[in-house]
């Protein structure tokens, strides 16, 4: 499951305004991916303890 969501986050990050057509040019998309990334992880992370 980890590699499955390290797989679609690089996916996003990398081609995902050309796959979705978003504009972008200040980076927030991108800072939202980012962020619910590490959050995920982080909770993930919480849970598993």
């Amino acid at each position: 499951m980890g590699m499955l969501s390290l797989a679609m986050f690089i996916g996003l990050w990398g081609w995902g305004h050309d796959t979705f057509g978003w504009y972008d040019p200040d980076g927030q998309v991108q800072l939202a991916i980012f962020a619910s990334f590490i959050f995920g992880i982080i909770c993930g992370y919480r849970v598993k303890d």
